[in-house]
């Protein structure tokens, strides 16, 4: 709280000027109460007005009448969001008591049990939407799945194991088919575990991402591993399978190509292949198994692949055999950007270019890459803002032409950064008249609303947008998924209060703090403040919420978490449910996550601080 000045203990004429102050606060709640929507659901109904009662206390600066109960010892009404109404009437009523007077507004003071029926109904809620709470931590723990986790059960399984409670898919990746076998994996993983999971998906919606950019190349490298004195510690593997029915290596390779079929079936452990690189280089490997589905190479030096390069193996009979190489992976070209450089974004699917110029360096042609939404570069202006890549690169819309934006770059990394193919855009500043929903997500809404218990609405940004999720679910009759607004907008921020109501017309909803693009459109300084007012709305409403993007993403993308990391997966637990992201360490990151939240549980529930024993007071003795 800022520093006021410390005012004079209240006389009796100080303390009736309180009570006609928070009097007049409790009418302008109770008259907002009357604006709760016809269509709210009748279990949402305390919720919706404890949620309105809220805005009409908060639409005041509280500061001044909090340092003047604080000096009484009274509420200062700063945890008061699940319970306004009591919190209020609490206060009033120990005032009316000080003063020696009787309550005659004509409505009564609300008992005490109002302040328990608050966190119930949130319990309620997060029950309902999350499932139960596993043993020992409150907040659930939601990932979202990779597409390995179709065809690989034990990861799905090693996951429910580790702690997970909401499997979450992402509608902008893979397709029906490999959705349904990932659910699949999940259901067995309960049967086998005994623990119950739910399923979140994320419908893609109207993502703006770069398009394509010229000039990638297919070639990659295949080496040994040598230690610090050069020398050669284990060879280069390389995985060979048939071109028409490529198979995955059944362990990590150095590289995987396919080859001509009956090529491959030739080959014999012991055999040797010989090859000519990119580069000019002759190289030779080692056949050391040969199976139906593949065939495994080693060699001793470095070999560097492209579509050109032709393998020989030569048979008994003296004959060179041939195949090409197929599968060589592309190196992703990208765009260099520096401050002070001039992009072009540009409708079409032309695709994106470096920037060219002279031999004296002087710019000839700036860089250019085209957008996935074309019709949103009609909706701004100059002097408007774009950012690229999660906020990685920025810049400001300097001119307008023939439907093409001239950016001037104002923000990379140090040494300038690479912008590549498929990255996200946002226009924090602009007004991007764009619906929640595609054409895709409504063909994906017929998947989801069987498969799964929740759906989340990307770019929530009004209340049209939930109306327009709920009519669609309707055709699917009562047993729908819950809807979850994922807030990822300003737009999205300021419209939350009515999203809520349009969202508790159903027994049961969610909020999803999606802080990825948030931090992008609000600014990174203000995604704390955003936040933070986000929870304190939700838990006013009674609505669950889930913290969502980059917990502990450097634990699960490297398997060590920065310390910063660890601090802020600490603040998770205010929500009722963290989600992680993809990883090659997610399960260890499940882990670290759990014992977090099973740790903070005994320390803080909300707001408010849980005065548990405290070790270091037990520790310490006066004059010993």
């Amino acid at each position: 709280m800022p520093q006021v000045n410390e005012p004079d203990v209240p006389d009796g004429k100080s303390l009736q000027a309180l009570i006609s102050e928070l009097a007049t606060i409790r009418r302008e709640m109770l008259a907002a109460a009357g604006r709760v929507p016809g269509s709210v659901h009748p279990s949402q109904r305390e919720s919706a007005v404890n949620l309105l009662h809220y805005l009409a206390l908060r639409h005041r600066d509280l500061r001044p009448l909090q340092a003047r109960l604080a000096v009484l010892g009274l509420s200062s009404l700063g945890r008061s969001e699940s319970h306004v109404l009591a919190s209020i009437d609490a206060v009033l009523g120990t005032l009316c008591k000080l003063t020696g007077t009787t309550w005659e507004e004509g409505d009564e003071l609300v008992g005490a049990l109002q302040f328990r029926r608050g966190g119930e109904l949130l319990e309620e809620h997060t029950r309902a939407l999350l499932g139960p709470p596993p043993v020992g931590r409150n907040p659930r723990i939601m990932v979202t799945m990779p597409s390995e986790a179709a065809t690989n059960y034990p990861l799905v399984r090693d996951l429910v194991q580790a702690g997970m409670d909401c499997m979450r898919i992402n509608c902008a990746h893979d397709s029906a088919i490999e959705w349904g076998l990932m659910i699949d994996n999940l259901r067995r993983a309960e049967e086998e575990l005994g623990r119950s999971c739910r399923v979140s998906m994320d419908l893609a919606g109207p993502k703006l991402r770069t398009g394509q950019i010229e000039g990638g190349l297919a070639v990659a490298r295949c080496r040994p591993t040598r230690n610090a004195f050069g020398e050669v510690t284990r060879a280069a593997r390389l995985w060979l399978s048939p071109r028409d029915n490529p198979a995955a290596s059944p362990t990590p390779a150095d590289l995987c190509l396919q080859v001509d079929a009956g090529w491959l079936a030739a080959l014999a452990p012991g055999d040797e292949v010989c090859l000519t690189d990119t580069r000019g280089a002759h190289r030779r490997m080692r056949v050391l198994d040969a199976a139906p589905s593949g065939v495994w190479l080693e060699g001793l030096k470095t070999a560097y692949f492209s579509p050109d390069v032709v393998l020989h193996h030569h048979r008994a009979n003296g004959k060179d055999c041939q195949t090409p190489v197929y599968g060589v992976p592309c190196i992703e070209a990208a765009i260099t950007l520096a401050p002070g450089d001039l992009l072009i974004l540009k409708p079409g699917q032309e695709p994106g270019r470096a920037a060219i110029r002279d031999s004296g360096g002087a710019l000839l042609t700036p860089a250019s890459i085209s957008c996935t939404l074309p019709e949103v570069l009609a909706c701004v202006n100059t002097g408007e803002e774009v950012w690229f890549d999660d906020g990685k690169i920025g810049g400001e819309i300097e001119s307008i032409c023939d439907g093409q934006l001239y950016v001037r770059i104002h923000h990379t990394g140090p040494d300038g950064s690479k912008l590549r193919a498929d990255k996200g855009i946002n226009f924090p500043g602009s007004r991007l008249d764009l619906a929640a929903m595609t054409g895709k997500d409504v063909l994906d809404l017929d998947f989801v609303a069987r498969r799964a218990q929740m759906v989340a609405l990307s770019f929530a940004n009004t209340v049209d947008d939930v109306e327009a999720l709920k009519s669609r679910l309707l055709a699917f009759g009562e047993d729908v998924p819950a809807i979850v607004l994922k807030i990822e907008t300003v737009a999205g921020f300021h419209n939350l209060p009515a999203m809520l109501l349009a969202a508790m017309a159903a027994p049961v909803c969610g909020v999803m703090i999606a802080r990825g693009d948030l931090a992008v459109e609000a600014g990174f300084e203000r995604l704390a403040e955003v936040q933070e007012e986000i929870l304190w709305l939700c838990e006013a409403a009674h609505v669950p919420v889930i913290w969502a993007t980059q917990v502990l993403e450097t634990q699960a993308k490297t398997g060590a978490p920065t310390r910063a990391e660890i601090t802020d997966a600490a603040m998770g637990h205010r929500a009722e449910c963290v989600m992680l992201n993809k990883g090659p360490h997610i399960h260890e990151t499940v882990r670290t996550l759990d014992n977090i939240l099973r740790r903070m549980q005994g320390h803080q529930f909300k707001k408010q601080a849980m005065l548990r024993e405290l070790s270091l007071a037990g520790a310490f003795s006066l004059g010993g």
